[in-house]
């Protein structure tokens, strides 16, 4: 028989009704974030090696391992035969175009790989059993299908009392498959229409090898089945292991409690002697308090080699709530006579069995308590089982267990963001072995069986408790043991342990003290071979050295000194396996001289032990802290009681301001909570304590479920006992209306599940928080609508649910203006007067209960009662004011929201007319008036034409000059530009660190033969360097120095420029604390605006990154970027002086910026002079050199391009300086002096205009001889006229001054000119040097050899991992802090400003164009997408098209750099020590240092206080006093 099927995709073609008819339940799937959706609840699924099948009501799918769609079939067909019995009813599946009466819905799922097919079983709409045989490579292929039961034939859902699985039975000869099923006898099941063998346990073939065929019952003996006596059969599990076969079931009779019955059936010789073995045993739970046991979920766990251990989820009550897991040995016991049981029968029941003698079994041991648990999958990892436990609320939670059978901490691996249940079955995908599938519902989920790789370091992947992760040394990161390549590894030990590193100080009988260290780890092959352990103190030599070598895992030191300090010795203890260190910071005290507080506790964690109530040498009492739990407090408290919490029932991202009620409170620091799946307790402080109540906030979990609450006293006890269950997220279902208008004040419902948990909603475009105050039987909020602002252009603003501190995305509303009321009018009736008011059309969709009416009489208002229209579908809207008969109503008052308006009735026509009349007489005046006026206009005529022929002339060849430059345009930049002039790395740091401080820029740089400093000054500024690599001090301080309201940004500024060179020589120290400080920034902006990170340079660290950027990139911009940066420059600077610029305002002709746009140039020409140089005092000339320059160059222009020529082509700069050059024009064999001013200079008014080469009319080829003016001094000596402070004011070039006079002299000069007509001049810029921006900015993004710059990924993977610690779930936020931190704060300030990388200078017009491209290049890494139109402004139009192409480039840089494989600590490390040692002794750090302690000083007493509030250490607070004797000792050093 052909079976129809189609893929989702395949639909696309057909009409859109047709579509939705035929596509019903399978439109609805979808893929998404790891799981897949199906448009109808899951009754069965089954994996085989890499496929998943998951069967709904209409649907079988076949899915990849990975949960991509493969096929889908339709279960619908066409039911015929009798209404009797199954023999005359046959079910024949129907393709989607065909009519259709029936469905076939799926009960039982087995996929038989070795057969290659897949038996599926279930039932169809007249309550018949039916099977079909399908191929697993093709579901659509059906090789058999037969009208018979075989499993359930529930037809509402997946029936989950009832079981089905595949078995093996073993005779001498051969091994067969056979289905197994256990059916729960359910009385809506016995009135189906059709018949059927099927009893309570039943065996039918799973083939074709048998004369009975396929799904038959029958053996050699007849039809062998099982039947029950137990009024109610519930059936959970059932599985094979060798040869016995386990089935597990809730049994109960009339009046008694539920049983849970495990049986035993011996699969040998055939199905009659299989169900014959029947043995079994009732499984005990001895502490279920009374309750009724009943089991709800099964999974055998693997790996025992003498016993067969298994685990159970067991409820307590009928509910189900109460839910504990459980592990039973379950080996089977053959010894007893089979065909005995209680509840079970072969055959017919033997009534000698005695009911109230069941055999039972204890559990081994009782392994986690936690609600509402469904299913269990037990997996094992070495020594490790693992549990994988859904929840009823939709979490996945992982569990693993020692041999011990002692539990780590619960890992919460999914959580549902609603409360779907997961379904009592999970399976472990068959390909990787490291993910497992969750059907929730209508979902099918594949979830990683661990978070390896979301530790970040060792202790984190340690302390997860995980065993399937390890930290891989050789990488630095945890992930599969499978996935380090080498066996240099760690992980957790084969039994739980509290900590990675214990250790225990003993002291033996002759007075010598021993330090014992343990690791608790499995380590690899490679990283035990590798153990070795330090010990090291400060000032004294630690251990004897007679001590063994270390072995792993133990080390040993024996002290030696007899004797401890009173203080307490620090002890720092370095531990290396393979490439992993290990540190741990030790205190080693007197452990009798241990006193204060939680004695116990504190000399438990000394090392110490504690014997007869008192704290003795390890090795002298109890080292457990289980002993801490019996002492007794020394402090005397009133014992706290809690009465309520309210909200007792939070989300799961916790709630604030939550009121904590009862007695004896006074007392209470904090409040503590601890659920099932904690293995730390969570603790939150409290305030507004009265001691009958007080305030404190949830926190947020990972998981759902119940904590138990305590009230935690200053002594460390915990008194009271209360619970607070945390549920799902609350998710937005309604809206609406889903518009307003701008003013705001309309009312709009939401209606959201779980409302009870919001606290506040919110609105993208306006941060006032509109406060919750909700019930839980209510679902829906109104409130009203915030205001627009000062926009009047519709826009649509999000609205998010406050819940805690968690913002949660709602929907969307978008807002119009306000609704347009034109006028009214209005009619009487009776007693009536009808209102017929006229609205301009709008798509607010406003009803009438939001608008409000009165007409107006002599101040009197009278309500206006809206009728049945609605007012957003027609423009008339009509009401009726009632009772006031013959009142004319001039005013209507209109409210809706808070806004009133108020409309007045038309005036009379009468009125128009006298107005039309005089409107007519002043016509008919004006248009005598015109037609005198008309004669003289005539004359006119002819000459305004003429200047208008003239003017379209100029602007015709304007625009044609225009496009031809930017046809013909083309960079003429010389290949080879020569020796790149790049600064040294000092003079290049030292521009970036002090941009704006020449003095503390030469302060802190050391030059060739600068002074020594003076000893006693170093030993000053050595003690203050000891300081501030001190990282409490260091970061302490500069919070300090942050809080001042005295401490400007530019004070900020210097102070981590000044920390970067006193640094400099400790790379890795100066990271650190850079890494620090912006954590704690992160911190202060956590809740407020995160996007605004690293924005602006607002704290000192913001700048210390950009300083850091700079020390780390140096080598990158020197190596890839420079020489295209200077490509880029030097092209701009050429295309600049191809035109005219007007020396005066700086503006250019050719240039990208529009406000440096010179438009108001006149005409102008090219010119090739031949420029002589003055060789000696004697006359003496050199060979001429071609200069390009223009009639419209002013004489200092000239010289500058001269200068500017000679460079270029010798590789090196003319002797004489600007200033000191003077030049002359030869004409008839005499040379005239060309000046900038002298007396046939151009004057308008009491403006200059500067001299040009048009001027002194030099013609093309004209030779200029170039002379000093030390040796050659002119007739006229003349200073520069820019030295003029007043020099814009007194002089002109190319821009006319704006003065009376006149011009008849120079028409030329007043000829129109439009802006935009040369606008084309910035396109033809551009394209000039547009290859060399793009190769610029690709040099920026690229990554050599796929590797980003270190510093680019190590900053790059901090963010990251930041974001992951904040739980920043938004992508944008992660784009915008690395665009902030590296393109905005280090790229932008190369770009726009190259004089730091290289030895030129910057002239005003480069700065221009050099913004605008430092502005397209940001514009690049933007999120945003920018509409623009006629009014944009230029400098983001040239860029317009191809910003959408960096875009995509960016997005890939920064894919590639998140890709890329991690650099570890120790790798960056060794680059930045290489980074220092390539400028060692290039900065004056004393210099800095004196400089830093300039700012201490002046600070010193809040920094103290600081040190104190941040609980510094005493010796830390007397070394900062003693720096500050240091240099107040210093007489003679003057602090300039």
């Amino acid at each position: 028989m052909s079976v129809s099927y189609h893929h989702c995709c395949t639909m696309t073609l057909l009409p859109a009704l047709l579509f939705i008819l035929l596509c019903g339940e399978l439109c609805c799937c979808f893929r998404k974030d790891g799981g897949f959706t199906f448009g109808a609840d899951i009754r069965q699924y089954a994996v085989a090696n890499d496929t998943v099948f998951v069967a709904t009501n209409e649907m079988l799918y076949k899915l990849n391992h990975d949960l991509t769609l493969v096929q889908n079939v339709s279960q619908r067909g066409v039911l015929t035969g009798s209404n009797q019995g199954s023999q005359g009813t046959v079910f024949d599946r129907v393709s989607e175009t065909e009519p259709w009466n029936a469905t076939f819905r799926i009960n039982v799922l087995l996929p038989v790989v070795k057969d290659n097919v897949l038996i599926s079983c279930g039932v169809t709409d007249k309550g018949c059993g039916h099977c079909e045989v399908l191929e697993l490579s093709n579901i659509s292929n059906s090789t058999h299908n037969e009208t018979i039961q075989a499993g359930s034939l529930s037809w509402d859902h997946g029936d989950t009392a009832s079981v089905a699985v595949l078995i093996t039975i073993k005779n001498p000869t051969e091994s067969n498959t056979y289905i197994l099923s256990a059916i729960h006898q359910s009385q809506s099941l016995k009135d189906n229409l059709c018949t059927s063998d099927s009893r309570t346990v039943n065996i039918q073939d799973a083939d074709k090898k048998h004369a009975g065929g396929i799904f038959s019952f029958v053996d050699n003996h007849g039809t062998p089945t099982l039947g029950h006596t137990a009024d109610v059969v519930e059936f959970v599990d059932a599985f094979q292991i060798n040869s016995i076969i386990y089935l597990l079931s809730n049994t109960r009779l009339t009046g008694r409690k539920n049983n849970v019955r495990l049986l035993w059936l011996e699969g040998k010789f055939g199905k009659t002697d299989t169900l014959k073995s029947l043995r079994g045993v009732t499984l005990k739970i001895t502490d279920s308090g009374g309750g009724d046991p009943k089991l709800v979920a099964s999974s055998v766990i693997p790996g025992a080699s003498l016993k067969v251990l298994w685990s159970g989820i067991f409820s307590a009550d009928a509910s189900r709530s109460n839910t504990e897991l459980v592990v039973f040995d379950i080996s089977p016991d053959l010894t007893g006579t089979p065909n005995r049981d209680p509840d079970f029968f072969f055959g017919s029941p033997d009534s000698t069995v005695d009911l109230n003698i069941p055999v039972t079994r204890e559990p081994v041991a009782v392994i986690f308590r936690q609600n509402n648990m469904t299913s269990v999958l037990a997996v094992r990892h070495k020594t490790w089982i693992v549990f994988f436990i859904g929840t009823r609320d939709g979490q996945l939670i992982k569990l693993a267990v020692d041999n011990n059978y002692h539990a780590s901490c619960p890992i919460v691996l999914y959580r549902a963001s609603d409360d779907r249940p997961v379904h009592p079955k999970m399976l472990l995908d068959q390909v990787d072995h490291r993910h497992i599938y969750v059907a929730l519902t209508n979902q099918l989920r594949r979830v990683p069986m661990s978070k390896c790789s979301t530790y970040r370091n060792m202790h984190e992947c340690w302390s997860a408790q995980d065993p399937h992760c390890v930290w891989c040394g050789s990488e630095g990161s945890c992930k599969f043991e499978d996935d380090c390549k080498d066996s240099d590894w760690l992980s957790i030990p084969d039994d739980y342990q509290e900590k990675m590193v214990s250790y225990r100080v003993e002291k033996a009988p002759k007075g010598q003290i021993t330090l014992n260290i343990w690791t608790h780890l499995t380590t690899g092959h490679r990283a035990q071979s590798i153990f070795t352990c330090a010990f090291l103190a400060s000032r004294v030599v630690l251990c004897d050295g007679k001590d063994p070598p270390p072995q792993f895992p133990q080390c040993t030191c024996t002290l030696t000194n007899t004797t401890l300090p009173e203080e307490g010795l620090e002890v720092n203890v370095s531990i290396k396996l393979g490439k992993t260190e290990l540190m741990e910071h030790l205190t080693l005290t007197n452990c009798s001289d241990i006193r204060g507080p939680f004695l116990c506790q504190r000399c438990i964690r000394a090392g110490c032990g504690w014997s007869n109530n008192m704290c003795s040498w390890a090795n002298q009492g109890v080292t457990n802290d289980s002993v801490c739990q019996m002492t007794v407090s020394a402090m005397n408290f009133p014992r706290p009681e809690i009465s309520s919490i309210t909200p007792s029932l939070v989300s799961f991202h916790g709630r604030n301001h939550a009121v904590l009620s009862g007695h004896n409170l006074s007392d209470v620091t904090r409040v503590r909570m601890k659920g099932h799946t904690d293995c730390i307790a969570k603790e939150a402080p409290v305030w507004n304590n009265t001691g009958e109540s007080l305030i404190f906030h949830i926190p947020g979990i990972e998981s759902k479920g119940v904590v138990n609450v305590c009230a935690v006293l200053p002594d460390g006890t915990c008194h009271g006992s209360a619970k607070i269950t945390y549920s799902s997220s609350p998710s937005c279902t309604n809206i609406k209306p889903s518009s307003t208008w701008m003013s705001g004040k309309r009312k709009i419902t939401l209606t959201v599940s779980l409302l009870d948990f919001v606290e506040g909603i919110r609105h993208s475009h306006d941060l006032q928080e509109i406060p919750v105050h909700a019930t839980s039987n209510n679902q829906n909020f109104t409130y009203d609508a915030l205001a627009a602002g000062d926009t009047q252009t519709p826009f649509i603003s999000s609205v998010y649910l406050k819940v805690a501190n968690e913002t949660l995305p709602c929907s969307n509303i978008t807002y119009y203006p306000d609704p347009t009321f034109i006028s009214f009018k209005h009619d009487s009736k009776g007693d009536k007067v009808h209102i017929y008011i006229q609205k301009k059309a709008d798509k607010l969709e406003m009803t009438k209960a939001e608008l409000l009416a009165w007409g107006v009489h002599r101040g009197q208002q009278f309500p206006c009662i809206m009728k049945d229209n609605n007012p957003h579908k027609t423009d008339i809207i009509q009401c009726d004011i009632e009772t006031t008969p013959n009142i004319d109503f001039k005013e209507l008052v209109l409210k809706y929201g808070d806004k009133t308006v108020t409309l007045h009735l038309p005036t009379p026509l009468s009125f128009y007319w006298i107005v039309l009349v005089l409107l007519l007489i002043i016509g008919i005046i004006v248009s005598v008036g015109l037609l005198m006026y008309r004669s003289k206009q005539k004359k006119l005529t002819a000459e305004m034409n003429q200047l208008l022929e003239n003017l379209e002339l100029d602007i015709r060849n304007d625009i044609r000059q225009g496009f031809v430059d930017l046809q013909t345009e083309k960079a003429e930049l010389m290949e080879n530009v020569g020796a790149i002039p790049f600064l040294d790395y000092k003079h290049f740091a030292s521009k970036i660190f002090f941009p704006e401080s020449e003095a503390l820029m030469k302060l802190c740089i050391k030059d060739i033969n600068q002074d020594t400093v003076k000893v006693q000054l170093d030993e000053c500024c050595h003690s203050l360097s000891r300081l501030i690599h001190n990282q409490l001090f260091l970061t302490s301080m500069v919070h300090v120095l942050e809080e001042q309201k005295s401490f400007t940004i530019k004070n900020k500024c210097a102070l981590a420029s000044l920390l970067t060179v006193a640094l400099h020589s400790d790379l890795s120290y100066l990271t650190e604390i850079m890494k620090t400080l912006l954590q704690d920034l992160m911190q202060q902006n956590s809740n407020t605006q995160p996007k605004l990170l690293l924005r602006r340079t607002e704290s000192v660290v913001e700048k210390l990154l950009a300083n850091w950027m700079s020390i780390c990139l140096y080598g990158f911009l020197r190596e890839s970027v420079g020489q295209h940066l200077f490509l880029m420059v030097s092209a701009l600077t050429q295309q600049i002086t191809k035109g005219p610029v007007d020396c005066v305002t700086q503006k250019a002709l050719y240039t990208l910026s529009e406000d440096g746009l010179l438009w108001q140039a006149q005409d102008f020409s090219s010119l090739k002079l031949n420029v002589l140089f003055a060789v000696g005092s004697e006359g003496e000339v050199s060979e001429p050199l071609e200069v390009n320059s223009l009639t419209c160059d002013s004489v200092e222009q000239v010289k500058e391009k001269i200068l500017s020529t000679f460079k270029a082509k010798f590789g090196f700069p003319y002797n004489t300086s600007l200033r000191d050059i003077h030049i002359e024009y030869e004409q008839d064999g005499h040379f005239i002096p060309l000046e900038e001013v002298d007396k046939s200079s151009e004057v308008i008014g009491e403006v200059t205009m500067l001299n040009t080469l048009k001027h002194y009319k030099v013609p093309d080829g004209a030779t200029i001889k170039v002379l000093s003016k030390k040796t050659h001094p002119p007739l006229s000596p003349q200073g520069s006229l820019k030295d003029d402070e007043n020099f814009s004011g007194k002089y002109f070039h190319l821009i006319d001054p704006d003065v009376d006079e006149d011009q008849k002299r120079n028409p030329e000069r007043k000829k129109l000119k439009l802006k935009e007509v040369h606008l084309t001049k910035l396109l033809s810029t551009k394209v000039a040097v547009h290859s060399y921006v793009e190769n610029l900015f690709r040099s920026i993004w690229a990554m050599s050899q796929s590797r980003a710059p270190h510093a680019v990924k190590y900053f790059f993977d901090f963010l990251d991992t930041q974001a992951d610690n904040m739980k920043i779930m938004d992508p944008d936020v992660l784009h915008i802090w690395k665009t902030n931190s590296l393109p905005l704060r280090f790229w932008v300030n190369i770009l726009k400003n190259p004089q730091f990388v290289f030895d030129m200078e910057k002239s005003s017009q480069l700065e221009r164009c050099l913004s605008v491209i430092a502005q397209a290049f940001m514009d690049s890494f933007s999120l945003s997408e920018t509409q623009l139109g006629k009014h944009a402004p230029t400098n983001k139009l040239l860029y317009a098209k191809d910003i959408p192409k960096f875009k995509q480039e960016v997005k890939a840089y920064y894919k590639q750099v998140r890709e890329q494989s991690p650099i570890n600590d120790s790798e960056f490390k060794a680059f930045l020590q290489e980074e220092s040692k390539k400028h060692v002794n290039e900065f004056n750090e004393a210099a800095a240092l004196r400089e830093l302690y300039k700012f201490m000083l002046k600070y010193f007493t809040e920094i103290i206080d600081k040190l104190n509030q941040n609980g510094a250490p005493a010796e830390l607070i007397e070394q900062v006093h003693q720096v500050k004797n240091l240099f107040d000792g210093l007489k003679s050093c003057s602090w300039s």
